[in-house]
């Protein structure tokens, strides 16, 4: 699981999660085998997505479509 760092550009994540993608494809060549790929939020998860991502964090996403309650 990675979480790039923040910024307002999307695609200033793709190193990060390449370089995870990298890390877990290395990883997995030996008798290890990692299914799962979890990077990406709310703010980068298409690019999370084109790189790989099995798994996506998006509760900013869905919490701020909620209707806010006074």
């Amino acid at each position: 699981m990675t979480m790039a760092p923040f910024s307002d550009e999307p695609e200033n994540s793709r190193a990060t999660f390449q370089r995870l993608r990298e890390l877990r494809d290395r990883l997995g060549a030996g008798a290890a085998q990692l299914a799962e790929l979890s990077m990406g939020m709310s703010g980068d998860f298409e690019v999370a997505i084109e790189e790989g991502a099995t798994m996506i964090r998006v509760g900013t996403s869905l919490f701020e479509a909620l209707p806010q309650h006074t």
